[in-house]
């Protein structure tokens, strides 16, 4: 996996690589854990919801993590370039399609009628996927020319919102029965999707040749 000279030897230039396969192990279970939350048969399973809220925060870090030993040792490779953002994409875009195949949030307090409810965690699902089909394919079209299409600020944006809106699911889910856990679900998911419109956008203007 080494691609030249100056790469730390031994085991640390594939920690990142390590902890990127472990993010998409855990990746796994996070999903599990959402789709089979409805299956206890209790409207709060707050112990299953907390246990996948703090392996998202692992997951979380461990993005973090392999990102920076990557960088401070010199031990990039191919395989962190490619699957990197792809485990990224993965837990996130995972995590909003099982939501919307359970049907959280639900937004209670507003009454809405099942079909606008399911419209609006749907909806939002799809501005994300698209998002990052597009991405993903001006990535590789970029690069496969020898450009540079890392992640810029606008992605890192993004990311933030989308992470905020996972953990913001799962502990009202778990935890919160008033208004105004609904009303700030519903913002989150309001300026989630119009950073993500934002950071596609931003992505298009980038040049790919």
């Amino acid at each position: 996996m080494s691609e030249n000279s100056t790469r730390q030897p031994g085991f640390i230039r594939h920690v990142p690589n390590i902890l990127t396969i472990a993010r998409l192990g855990m990746t796994g279970v996070i999903l599990g854990l959402i789709l089979y939350a409805p299956r206890t048969g209790q409207e709060k399973p707050a112990n299953l919801l907390l246990g996948a809220f703090i392996l998202f925060i692992v997951a979380a870090l461990t993005d973090i993590v392999d990102g920076h030993i990557a960088r401070r040792f010199n031990a990039t490779s191919k395989f962190g370039r490619t699957v990197d953002p792809l485990a990224d994409k993965v837990l996130v875009c995972g995590a909003f399609i099982c939501f919307a195949m359970v049907g959280q949030p639900r937004l209670t307090h507003f009454h809405f009628p099942e079909w606008a409810g399911d419209t609006i965690r749907w909806a939002v699902t799809a501005i994300l996927l698209l998002r990052e089909v597009v991405v993903q394919t001006l990535r590789h079209i970029a690069e496969s020319r020898g450009i540079n299409f890392g992640a810029v600020v606008w992605g890192k944006v993004k990311m933030f919102f989308q992470s905020f809106g996972i953990g913001t699911v799962l502990i009202g889910w778990a935890y919160v029965s008033r208004p105004w856990g609904d009303w700030f679900t519903l913002i989150t998911f309001g300026l989630m999707a119009a950073v993500t419109v934002i950071s596609g956008i931003d992505a298009l203007k980038r040049p790919i040749k």
